[in-house]
């Protein structure tokens, strides 16, 4: 098999290609570009199970990056065990055609205890002090520690919240670099997110992200020259475009008006109470799954969510199957919002009730996707010396909350998880063997059979 690499540069359409990328410009005009078909949820781990399985959400099951596990009655988002995604992989069927065949996953989702040879995935520490430590998890193991040696440590508060920059996406590229140099896969998928973070804080503009175009470009030429030097074959994908919001749509609040939502007040917080919800909705961008526990409410709760400004359509089960949902984790109803809005997961009526993690990073706890960890809350006057004391107590054994996030979902600009309206707006394949993409266009699910072709074909 041939060499390859994916570079995946979430947030990337063909629109954003120009003066503030010239790298990528140059590779797209020495190769060939098509438009990639969206899949619903346009959203990280969906789009990515459905590139490398060749399958849609309702074969892989990954119906969003996070989903309601019916069986402990709980929301969980951002699981990384590979046991999840129910269809094999590219690098299973690789393996099987071709026993020397190798694979390096860069940080590409659900990259735990998978069949893939070469793993780096973030993998951050919680020891009971309450703090939150940088680290990975890698195959093999002793990688952990040769990469980290080498390169520092994960910089984990520069990858996702309030301190997001192009540090992390650079730690990723130089990861990649290094795996290669060191064991030589065969195929080497590399995840750059950099673009994606940036954009939903700023909004989709070239302008207003000029400098974060520039600095993903600089990453990503290092990758094609570092890899192009072995005359591999190399892919530039991404996953989705982001879509300008300014509508924060709180699904949660109006099914609690309704009566439907369940809280459980835990000293002076209310936590939502999926199981005994008589419905609730799991928000994850301007996408919704809204699980419905008791039937007699199915046609209340669709005809309360479609009537909710904001929202454009609603999937029942003829929906979900069109758009290839229809899978036992999606809720029995899938919400999609207007252009310019987006699904927050509040579910209070009051801030001052607000979970106590509802203004921390927790990206676990959340009973749905939250952007706003994006931002620092503008009502606090010295935030960093907030930061830093509330650090300093952690460090000294006291437990203290890192309450820095607002509850200002209109601070948000950007968003995804619809399909694409323009296909100069969603995802897009760059190959440098253009002979190897025979069409200006591939859908979502032949993705996986492009990157076939240029492991495999003469």
């Amino acid at each position: 098999m041939h060499k390859t690499v994916v570079i995946n540069a979430v947030g990337l359409t063909p629109a954003l290609i120009g003066p503030f990328t010239p790298k990528l410009k140059a590779f797209r005009d020495q190769g060939k570009l098509a438009h990639v078909g969206s899949v619903l949820p346009a959203v990280t781990t969906t789009v990515q199970s459905t590139y490398l399985t060749g399958t849609w959400p309702s074969e892989h099951g990954i119906v969003g990056n996070g989903w309601y596990f019916r069986d402990e009655c709980k929301v969980k988002f951002w699981r990384q065990s590979n046991k999840l995604v129910q269809r094999p992989k590219i690098w299973d069927q690789a393996k099987q055609a071709d026993p020397t065949f190798t694979c390096a996953n860069i940080f590409w989702w659900y990259a735990m205890y998978s069949s893939a040879d070469f793993t780096v995935t973030p993998r951050p520490m919680y020891p009971a002090t309450g703090l939150k430590l940088p680290d990975v998890w890698t195959n093999p193991p002793e990688l952990r520690y040769s990469l980290q040696n080498e390169l520092g440590m994960f910089p984990l508060f520069s990858f996702w919240g309030p301190k997001t920059s192009i540090k992390a996406t650079q730690w990723i590229a130089d990861a990649a670099i290094r795996v290669d140099a060191q064991y030589h896969p065969t195929l080497t998928l590399i995840y750059l997110p950099h673009l994606d973070y940036c954009m939903q804080r700023r909004g989709s503009g070239a302008e207003a992200s000029a400098e974060d175009l520039r600095e993903v470009d600089a990453q990503v030429g290092k990758l094609i020259d570092s890899f192009g030097g072995q005359r591999a074959r190399i892919v530039i994908l991404s996953e989705y475009g982001i879509t300008d919001v300014s509508r924060p749509v709180h699904l949660n609040r109006v099914l609690r008006e309704a009566g439907l939502i369940a809280v459980r007040e835990e000293l002076g917080h209310e936590l939502l109470d999926p199981g005994q919800s008589k419905a609730f909705a799991v928000a994850d961008h301007q996408v919704a799954h809204i699980y419905v526990n008791d039937s007699r409410c199915y046609n209340r709760v669709k005809e309360l969510i479609a009537s909710t400004p904001g929202v454009e359509r609603v999937l029942d089960d003829d929906g979900k199957r069109e758009a290839h949902l229809d899978h036992p984790r999606a809720g029995e109803l899938v919400a999609i919002a207007a252009p310019d809005a987006w699904f927050t997961y509040y579910y209070w009526m009051d801030d001052n009730l607000a979970p106590d993690f509802a203004r921390t990073v927790d990206i676990h706890r959340k009973p749905g996707y939250d952007p706003a960890e994006l931002f620092i809350d503008p009502n606090i006057s010295l935030p960093m010396a907030k930061a830093v004391y509330t650090l300093l107590k952690k460090k000294l054994g006291f437990r203290y909350l890192m309450e820095l996030i607002p509850l200002d979902a209109s601070l948000v600009r950007g968003s995804h998880g619809r399909l694409a309206t323009r296909p100069e707006d969603g995802p897009l394949l760059i190959s440098n063997q253009p002979r190897l993409l025979r069409s200006n266009s591939v859908g979502a699910t032949d993705v996986m059979s492009v990157l076939w072709d240029h492991l495999t074909a003469g």
